[in-house]
């Protein structure tokens, strides 16, 4: 159970990365990469 929940947690962390990326790219912003980095753990603890 801890390794599933350890795999959900790097693959949401990558979904956030790459969106704060994509954000980043787009504004040039660099705090949008640490905002997508907070979204990706924040979606992780959310319960199905």
């Amino acid at each position: 159970m801890k390794n599933k929940k350890s795999k959900n947690l790097g693959s949401m962390l990558g979904i956030g990365t790459a969106i704060g990326a994509a954000i980043f790219a787009a504004t040039n912003e660099p705090v949008w990469i640490a905002v997508g980095v907070a979204l990706g753990a924040a979606l992780s603890q959310v319960k199905r």
